[in-house]
């Protein structure tokens, strides 16, 4: 079976590293982005099966990511879950109608339990 590529877009290093490994050991193919418009430079380069992008980063926040992936031909049926510290009702539904697959709180998940949201999702 192939892996799975996944995109992460983190600019928390400690978090990165965390998914990382995580998925890693999940037999997923993990390429990493530190922020929005490196994301965008790699997503020229390849399609993942799935991406996780954060909100709050700096240069392009992960709305903008968002909203540029989506605007995008090649790249809009890539199912993105967005990963957050946000939690405010506004963020999520703004996330959700410019076509995010799901949201997550980073402080009410564990990486496990991310992971198996990502499994689901990708019907693995």
């Amino acid at each position: 079976m192939d892996k799975k590529k996944i995109l992460i877009v983190e600019d928390d290093v400690f978090i990165r590293d965390i998914y990382q490994i995580k998925f890693a050991q999940e037999g997923f193919d993990v390429i990493m982005a530190e922020d929005g418009i490196v994301a965008l430079k790699k997503l020229e380069q390849f399609v993942p099966a799935i991406i996780l992008l954060d909100i709050i980063m700096p240069y392009m926040d992960g709305m903008e990511v968002l909203r540029k992936i989506k605007a995008n031909a090649k790249l809009k049926d890539i199912p993105i879950i967005m990963l957050t510290n946000i939690s405010e009702k506004e963020n999520i539904d703004e996330g959700m109608e410019v076509g995010a697959d799901d949201f997550l709180i980073k402080s009410h998940f564990t990486p496990s339990e991310v992971v198996q949201k990502v499994k689901t999702l990708l019907k693995i």
